[in-house]
This record gives structure tokens, C-alpha cells and sequence, in this order.
């Protein structure tokens, strides 16, 4: 009786796990099934519902796409199965999407849009030269910058991508080419010092400050310094430990305007900041004994565009004609 206990208590034992077992396999199967009705998921399902609400009938999405009605009805009713759901309200005269369907429509334009920008990117190659930056490009260099380029290189298309990033958008593979200012370690790309920057301090127009043609670094601490702590060039490592401003912190150029212009801050900035964002109720002054602030290009060691040279030459030579300006003084 003992063995027989032992036996049918193994065996019970067995047969728990075995249905363990096999219920775990369900789920694996269903996961796969899943995974399996995505990949038979296409572009081409996702076109013909865009085209079908768009033009508002199976026969003119036909039409659109070039293809016959029963093949837009077979594409759609396929992506309703992969779905698992109805996308469209059908009668004789209407065709209009159901909440899933409006849900499903949006996605489908966010996916066909970025496949076609894709297409687009990898057919231009190297025809086209993003350059991307934080606060700003070059200043008031920026505009010379973009006319020479198209003298020089006419067979390559210059973008300039703003990108609130340190690397300014090359870590995310959103540019080739990116202006950098504030401190970064460099030795993960190829870089080259291009120029340097005088700064500024940026105030209220309706600040005493703004009535005088320049301030001194030592008096900021008597102040309260707006900073972006991410992307901007500004520290306090500028002043002595027992003479830092008291600090407001915030995220980007639209913020650091915004409370600057209310006059309970005060910010420090490279001259291309001056010069690129000029606002009604903003006044810039240079900044006296304050080091200048070194401007970067950075690159991809490998694979860098064709062109990458070019645009650090001329954005050298750019930054050179302005320190042989007359009166032009340099503190470091």
C-alpha cells in the first residue's frame, strides 16, 4: 500500500506538471502567435486605410493607389485580423473610422511618414549635410556660414537641426556634424576648435544694468544666474567657491529667456546667444574678465560625411576674419 501511495502520488505529481507544462507552452504559443501576426503586418495594409479614409470610399482608394477595390478590401480586412479589431463603420454611402480605427489611423500615418523619411535619408546619401547645435549655430556668423557653403559646396544641402542635447543631436544620429560650447569630454569624437566667443550678460531691458556698456564677472554673484546645466556653457566654477551667484536652473534657451525677461534672473552666455536671439525685453552686455568660451565642431571618428572638412574650414576661416576685426580683444 505504501508503494501504491507512493506510486499514485508520483504519479499525480506528474501529471500536475505535466499540465504545468503544457499551459506554460500555450502561453509561449500564444507570445508567438503574436509576434507572428506582426510580422505579416505591411506597409500596404496601413496604406489602404489611409487611402480608404482619406478619400472616403473603397473605390477611390483603389483608384489612388493604383490597385483593384478587392485588393484594398483583402488588405484591410488582413489588418483588421492582425489587429484584432474593426477599424471601419461600412454602409452603401459612408466609410468612417471606429475609435480603434481613429487610434490605428494615427499610428499608421506616424509609421508611413517615417518609413518614407527613411527612403528619403538613405537615397540623399551624402548629399545633404546636417549640422546641429543646442543654444545656437554661429552667431552672427551663421548667416555668411550658410551663403558661402552654397558657393562652395552647391551639390550638397546644408540643415541646421537645433537639438537641446549635450553633443547637440550627434549621440542621438540626429546630425554629422555638431557645434558644441558647453564643457564635454571629446574623446569620443573627432573634433576641432574652431574659435572662441566673447560673453555676455543677458538682463532685463528694463534693468539698471541695461543703461551701461558693459558688467563685470564679480558682479553677477550679487545677482540671482539662471543656468541650463545640461547644454549651457555657464558654471560656477566662473567664480570663487564662497563668491557663487545664487542659481535658478532650467531647461532650455525658451526657459532661460523667459525668466530673464521677468527680471528676477540674470544670465551668462557666449555671443552667438547675443546674436542669434535677439527679444523684445532681453538686452545683452559683454561680460568683462570673463574667459572667452571655446566653439567645438564634433564628427563621428568613423564614417564621417564626405564633406565634414569643408564645413570646418570654413567655420574656422569665419571665426578668424572676426578676430582680426579691428578692436577686436581676446580674453582667455
Amino acid at each position: 500500500m505504501d508503494g501504491g501511495r507512493a506510486g499514485g502520488g508520483s504519479g499525480g505529481r506528474d501529471a500536475r506538471g505535466g499540465s504545468d507544462v503544457r499551459q506554460g507552452g500555450d502561453r509561449a504559443g500564444d507570445r508567438r502567435g503574436d509576434r507572428d501576426g506582426l510580422a505579416g503586418l505591411e506597409f500596404k495594409h496601413l496604406r489602404c486605410l489611409v487611402a480608404i479614409v482619406d478619400h472616403g470610399s473603397f473605390t477611390d482608394a483603389a483608384l489612388e493607389l493604383g490597385i483593384s477595390q478587392a485588393a484594398v478590401s483583402r488588405n484591410l480586412l488582413t489588418l483588421e485580423r492582425l489587429l484584432g479589431v474593426r477599424l471601419l463603420h461600412r454602409t452603401s454611402r459612408t466609410v468612417e473610422p471606429t475609435t480603434a480605427g481613429v487610434h490605428a489611423l494615427a499610428r499608421a500615418r506616424l509609421l508611413l511618414a517615417g518609413a518614407e523619411e527613411l527612403v528619403s535619408e538613405a537615397a540623399s546619401g551624402h548629399s545633404r549635410l546636417r549640422v546641429g547645435h543646442a543654444w545656437s549655430a554661429f552667431g552672427r556668423r551663421t548667416t555668411e556660414f550658410q551663403r558661402r557653403w552654397r558657393d562652395r559646396r552647391p551639390d550638397v544641402e546644408l540643415q541646421l537641426i537645433r537639438q537641446n542635447t549635450p553633443t547637440g543631436g550627434l549621440a542621438e544620429g540626429l546630425c554629422d556634424l555638431a557645434v558644441v560650447r558647453a564643457p564635454l569630454d571629446l574623446r569620443p569624437w573627432s573634433h576641432a576648435l574652431v574659435g572662441h566667443e566673447r560673453r555676455y550678460v543677458a538682463i532685463a531691458s528694463d534693468d539698471p544694468w541695461a543703461g551701461r556698456r558693459s558688467v563685470r564677472l564679480d558682479e553677477i554673484p550679487s545677482r540671482t544666474l539662471v543656468i541650463d546645466r545640461r547644454t549651457g556653457t555657464t558654471t560656477l566654477d566662473l567664480w570663487p567657491e564662497a563668491e557663487r551667484p545664487a542659481v535658478e536652473y532650467i531647461q532650455d534657451i525658451d526657459d532661460w529667456l523667459a525668466a530673464i525677461a521677468t527680471g528676477r534672473c540674470v544670465g551668462v552666455t557666449p555671443q552667438a546667444t547675443a546674436a542669434q536671439y535677439r527679444r523684445d525685453g532681453i538686452t545683452y552686455r559683454p561680460l568683462r574678465h570673463a574667459p572667452e568660451v571655446p566653439v567645438h565642431l564634433i564628427w563621428r571618428r568613423h564614417d564621417p560625411h564626405p564633406a565634414t572638412h569643408t564645413a570646418v574650414a570654413l567655420v574656422m576661416d569665419l571665426y578668424r576674419e572676426d578676430d582680426r576685426a579691428p578692436g577686436r580683444t581676446r580674453t582667455r
